[in-house]
C-alpha cells in the first residue's frame, strides 16, 4: 500500500493568544519551518514564527535602480548618440532635462518590480495548497487559528512533533498530506 507523503502537522487553536503563544514556543524550541493561519491579522504573529525580513523592499529598490538607469541612459543615448539636435545652444548631454523621465521610469519600474516580486516571493498564484486537504482548515476563515510545522524542518519527527503540539494545548492535530 502506497503511503501519501506528509506535508506537515497542523495544530488548531481556539484563540489568537493561544496561537501566538504556541508559535513563540515552537520557534523557541528550534522549529524554523513553520507557518500560522488566522481569520484576521494578528499583531506579533509574524515575529513569533520567525518572519522578520521580506525581500520585497530589495526587489523594489533593484527595480527602481534599473528603471532610473534605463530612463537616464535611454535619454542620454538618444540626445547624444542616436539623434543629437542642438536646441537653443544647450549641450547634447543636458542632464537637467533628463530628470523628469528618469524619475518617472524609477517609479514605474519600482512599482512593477514590487508587485511581481511580491507575487513571486509569496509563491503566487497558487491554485492548490496542501493545507486545504485538512477538512477542519475551512474554519481558518471563520473562528479558528492554525499552526503548521512542515515536514521539511530539520527537527521534524512525526511522533515527537505530535507530542510537542499536544503539549501546547492544541484543540486538534492533523497530518497534512502533500
Amino acid at each position: 500500500m502506497k503511503r501519501t507523503p506528509i506535508y506537515g502537522l497542523m495544530a488548531e487553536f481556539d484563540s489568537a493568544t493561544d496561537l501566538v503563544a504556541a508559535a513563540e514556543r515552537t520557534y523557541q524550541v528550534g522549529y524554523r519551518k513553520i507557518d500560522a493561519y488566522s481569520p484576521f491579522p494578528i499583531e506579533h504573529l509574524a515575529e513569533a514564527i520567525g518572519f522578520h525580513n521580506s525581500g520585497v523592499p530589495l526587489v523594489t529598490l533593484i527595480g527602481g535602480l534599473i528603471g532610473g538607469l534605463s530612463g537616464y541612459l535611454m535619454q542620454w543615448w538618444i540626445a547624444t548618440v542616436s539623434y543629437p539636435v542642438n536646441v537653443g545652444g544647450k549641450p547634447f548631454h543636458s542632464w537637467p532635462s533628463f530628470i523628469v523621465v528618469t524619475f518617472e521610469m524609477t517609479i514605474l519600474f519600482a512599482g512593477i518590480f514590487a508587485v511581481f516580486g511580491m507575487l513571486a516571493l509569496n509563491g503566487l498564484p497558487m491554485p492548490y495548497h496542501p493545507v486545504f486537504n485538512v477538512g477542519r482548515f475551512a474554519f481558518a476563515t471563520k473562528d479558528r487559528f492554525f499552526l503548521i510545522i512542515f515536514s521539511t524542518d530539520p527537527q521534524y519527527s512525526s511522533s515527537a512533533t505530535r507530542q510537542f503540539l499536544e503539549g501546547l494545548g492544541a484543540k486538534s492535530i492533523s497530518e497534512v498530506p502533500s
